[in-house]
């Protein structure tokens, strides 16, 4: 594993664990060696993310469309900073760059951006980790949501099972090294109809 690619808010949050979650998973990344792709901002979760893993020598790519560099604050102390030209081709770059996927707390934009490389893996348009660091039970309510819309027959349990959940960076990242991504399977039986 290369690089794994870390969706994070662009504010702090209300606890300071979620600070100690980005702070622990950029000290966890950078001592295996493994880079970090994000969304090149400075402020928030991910200038801690980015600012962490800096200080202990790490490589941070920040992949930010221009619209946003001075909205969202972009970081100019990074290993590299991409500017694209859209949000479409940022998750697309972070997605190419990355091995893994990981989410920290974060709002509607970290939400969206993990669901979507979820929903390109249950497609089988990549076969790499998606994760949510569930920093003092953070994402409990979303993880309970996949596990609703697998009892109502929305989201199949092996799609389900996709998503690793973890409160803790490192054994989080040592799931990656043994996950396996499932079959790809059909979405219609004609057999059903």
């Amino acid at each position: 594993m290369t690089r794994v690619c870390v969706y994070a808010g662009s504010n702090a949050g209300a606890r300071p664990e979620y600070t100690t979650a980005a702070e622990k998973l950029a000290t966890v990344l950078v001592e295996r060696g493994i880079g970090i792709v994000y969304g090149g901002g400075n402020v928030g979760l991910m200038g801690v993310l980015a600012d962490t893993a800096l200080a202990a020598g790490g490589e941070v790519i920040g992949v930010m469309p221009q619209s946003l560099v001075a909205r969202e604050i972009g970081h100019r102390g990074l290993t590299e900073l991409r500017i694209v030209a859209s949000m479409h081709e940022r998750k697309a770059t972070m997605a190419d760059l990355s091995d893994a996927f990981v989410a920290l707390p974060g709002g509607v934009g970290t939400l969206e951006e993990l669901v979507e490389v979820l929903t390109w893996s249950q497609l089988g348009l990549h076969a790499k980790p998606c994760a949510l660091l569930d920093t003092s039970g953070y994402y409990a309510p979303l993880v309970a949501f996949f596990d609703h819309a697998v009892g109502e027959g929305f989201l199949r349990p092996q799609h389900r099972e996709m998503l690793l959940v973890g409160d803790d960076p490192a054994s989080l990242v040592d799931r990656f090294a043994t996950w396996q991504a499932p079959a790809v399977h059909k979405w219609i039986d004609l057999d059903d109809t």
